[in-house]
């Protein structure tokens, strides 16, 4: 082989040795680039008046164990003495004790938990906060979490009342940020995620429990939020029954989770399966609308006496049904029976 020709073959393998390399490296690239960074998430909820929110915590960490979200902190917009300490027995149940804990510091809403689960889940599994005193105060962990995020990142999900909510638009500059209450969730969330309000018969108005509980406060709320909200409305988780399944898996052992479920609708003689309200807003909020719901834009003006009614406007985006209930149950049902991934210790 003469000189000039080896000379082209040696540079030719050097290029393409070159170029073998840097397809690597744009490949590996791109395959980083592909995977989504988690979502930071916060949950307020109510959790005691009603056994869906500990359906809402399965899914939320659920999301958390496949890499879908990051668990800022978990919060009780209700001061009933449970609420605190059940969260952190979710918390620690799916190994994730160090999440932080908010609760409401007003006295009302105070709303007991009638079927007695959140009680019996309190006294059988493992928990760090004792009692709700030992808690953040809601509206400074709001704060806090906040300020501590990248611009325009967090959604917040609510499962409860607006308490938290209209008590952290009206919060002033603190040590955690110069910005007022208004000013930090305007510059650091993303979207809110409510399950709250519905539409009834007549098509225009309705009284759904979050928000007729703390009517002030849901009015403060949808009248002066700066972010997009989007709604997941009382007649969408109406459709969708689940809990039967869960409580009847052999397989899930020593569970609160399961515990919950299987007191409450053992109490309430229900062998159908519990609403899926809360439920629903945790999984539009982190996997989105499609292919589950529809959605349109709507806007409501919440009376004093809790009703909420249609008016002209779209500043909210709200949830309608588009996959059968039944098997929106099932998508929501396999999620609740997750179960927490092993520890290193285990």
């Amino acid at each position: 082989m003469s000189t000039f020709r080896s000379r082209q073959f040696k540079l030719a393998a050097t290029v393409c040795t070159t170029c073998h390399y840097l397809l690597i490296v744009s490949w590996l690239t791109l395959l980083l680039g592909c995977s989504p960074k988690p979502m930071p998430v916060i949950l307020d909820t109510d959790i005691a008046p009603d056994f869906d929110d500990v359906g809402a915590m399965a899914l939320l960490h659920s999301f958390a164990d496949a890499g879908e979200v990051k668990i800022l902190g978990t919060f009780s917009c209700n001061s009933f003495q449970t609420t605190g300490p059940t969260l952190s027995v979710l918390n620690t149940y799916f190994n994730r004790a160090e999440i932080p804990i908010g609760v409401s510091r007003a006295e009302k809403p105070n709303m007991a938990c009638g079927q007695k689960w959140a009680e019996a889940i309190i006294e059988k599994y493992p928990h760090a906060l004792k009692k709700n005193e030992e808690a953040w105060d809601a509206v400074k962990l709001y704060r806090k979490l906040l300020a501590s995020e990248t611009d325009k990142s967090v959604i917040i999900i609510t499962t409860g009342f607006f308490t938290n909510m209209a008590k952290l638009l009206d919060s002033k500059p603190d040590k955690f940020s110069k910005l007022n209450g208004k000013q930090l969730v305007e510059q650091k969330v993303k979207q809110l995620v409510s399950m709250a309000a519905g539409i009834g018969e007549d098509g225009k108005s309705f009284r759904e429990y979050n928000v007729l509980i703390d009517a002030p406060a849901a009015k403060k709320v949808f009248s002066e939020w700066p972010k997009p909200v989007l709604l997941s409305g009382f007649e969408i988780g109406k459709k969708i029954l689940t809990g039967i399944p869960l409580i009847s898996n052999e397989s899930i052992k020593n569970s609160p989770v399961k515990d919950a479920y299987q007191i409450a609708l053992s109490k309430d003689n229900n062998l159908e399966g519990r609403n899926s309200w809360d439920q629903t807003a945790v999984l539009v909020a982190v996997r989105g609308i499609q292919p589950y719901f529809n959605s349109v834009k709507v806007n409501f003006e919440i009376k004093d006496d809790g009703t909420n009614t249609l008016i002209p406007g779209e500043k909210f985006e709200y949830l309608r049904e588009k996959m059968a209930p039944a098997e929106v149950a099932k998508i929501i049902e396999n999620l609740m029976m997750h179960q927490p991934k092993k520890t290193s210790k285990e």
